[in-house]
């Protein structure tokens, strides 16, 4: 998940820190993994002069250089939706990579069996971003699931900014909540189409609403 999580230097890392807190303290009730969400998926990706961020190389950057965007304490503060974790949503990710009974458990504070539990790829998790590997003409599909910390009564259309040689299809294409703390969850494909121009291609899914746009990257490596 190299580039689309927040890229920590020496600065960036006590910033985030303390933004982290400020919406912990903000929303008590919400998790490590929704409050990376919010900051994630509100992060900007112009900058003050309005135009695309830039590498060192005065080039606009990739995901691998700039991860989700320059956070947005005020936007994170408001996400509208949030793709929220819990311990046990890792429990079939911890399992399908070999570890122990005794590690997972370790892990997650409660005893597991992993002979019981189906296995599942990182890409499978409830995480605010898609980092996936596709090969020939393998098509692809992963799910993902929203709480909406917005208005109770929302409808949410998603937007697709595709990726050059895949085409992503999203069902449902709109989301619609009626109440503070409700889940929907939603699919995703990854269909290649033709040859993509370079090893790593790179897009976007945006679920708007009439007052939020919730951002998650999408990185796409061709083998």
């Amino acid at each position: 998940m190299i580039g689309l999580k927040f890229e920590l230097s020496q600065m960036s890392c006590p910033h985030l820190s303390g933004i982290a807190a400020l919406l912990k303290s903000a929303h008590p009730d919400w998790s490590p993994a929704g409050i990376k969400s919010a900051i994630m998926t509100t992060a900007d990706l112009m900058n003050l002069n309005n135009q695309p961020i830039q590498d060192e190389r005065e080039l606009p950057a990739s995901l691998f250089a700039v991860g989700a965007g320059h956070v947005n304490p005020s936007k994170a503060n408001d996400p509208g939706l949030i793709y929220d974790m819990q311990a046990d949503d890792y429990i079939p990710y911890l399992c399908g990579l070999g570890y122990s009974n005794a590690r997972v458990t370790t892990i997650v504070q409660k005893r597991v069996s992993c002979s019981n539990i189906p296995s599942i790829p990182e890409a499978q998790l409830n995480y605010p971003s898609f980092a996936i590997t596709l090969s020939g003409n393998v098509t692809k599909s992963y799910t993902r699931r929203v709480t909406n910390v917005g208005d109770a009564n929302s409808t949410y259309t998603v937007n697709i900014n595709t990726a050059p040689g895949v085409s992503v299809t999203v069902s449902p294409s709109t989301l619609m909540f009626t109440a503070v703390n409700q889940k929907l969850s939603y699919q995703v494909t990854f269909i290649p189409v033709g040859s993509p121009p370079n090893q790593f291609v790179e897009g976007a899914l945006v679920w708007n609403s009439i007052r939020h746009s919730v951002r998650s990257p999408i990185s796409i490596k061709y083998v």
